[in-house]
């Protein structure tokens, strides 16, 4: 795996990027990020849920969770970019669902929430850039309450060995450029949560053939 972006690159990237970064994202994969978000919350949450979106953004994902939660349940939006987080609070103002949605900076490593904190947890395209993604996987399942769901999209890499030869050799030209990578590389988290005890209700592969995602939901067991 190649090595992360310093947290400071990541977060200035991603400040600046803020009001650009829902074009370019969907550019750069076809529009197969959104399918990924929707995939993600429809394997995940129930309406009245508690949920999670660690690495939230600007909030693509979170709306889609808030509008299925229903007026009972409840969105936070957790992410280390204070810009990308000013865009979810527009979009949701705008979408009319600020009543269901909180939100709060913050380093995925160390969230700052109990133990079985949320009845789902969601994260998607933000496992990539982090020091340690299995770390933050950890993090997330830390804090599901049992019988939850954990939804997770992230980069990986193509299966066909031409494929994933071509996907490097792109990958070492683009990461010159962190503000064109902006610090995304290919993760493997699922066979850590697996281990601690998750069992896996959903997974496809979606994206392009030089950039696919892994799309899998896990389920916390109840004690």
């Amino acid at each position: 795996m190649r090595r992360a972006l310093r947290p400071e690159t990541v977060l200035n990237i991603y400040d600046r990027l803020a009001t650009r970064y829902d074009w370019r994202h969907g550019f750069l994969t076809a529009g197969s990020d959104e399918r990924g978000r929707r995939l993600i919350v429809r394997h995940s949450v129930k309406p009245g849920d508690q949920v999670l979106d660690a690495g939230g953004g600007t909030g693509g994902t979170a709306l889609l969770a808030a509008a299925a939660v229903g007026p009972p349940g409840h969105v936070t939006v957790f992410d280390l970019s204070p810009a990308m987080l000013t865009q979810a609070r527009r979009k949701a103002a705008a979408a009319g669902l600020t009543e269901r949605m909180s939100f709060a900076v913050g380093d995925m490593h160390r969230l700052p929430y109990p133990d079985a904190a949320f009845d789902a947890v969601l994260t998607t395209y933000s496992l990539c850039p982090l020091t340690d993604p299995v770390l933050g996987a950890m993090e997330l399942y830390r804090v599901l309450h049992p019988g939850g769901r954990l939804g997770v999209a992230h980069s990986t890499l193509p299966r066909r060995p031409v494929v994933r030869w071509l996907a490097e050799r792109l990958d070492d030209a683009v990461w010159r450029f962190p503000n064109l990578s902006m610090g995304c590389r290919a993760v493997t988290v699922l066979p850590a949560l697996l281990q601690a005890g998750a069992r896996l209700v959903f997974q496809r592969r979606l994206g392009v053939p030089l950039y696919p995602f892994l799309v899998f939901v896990v389920e916390k067991p109840r004690a």
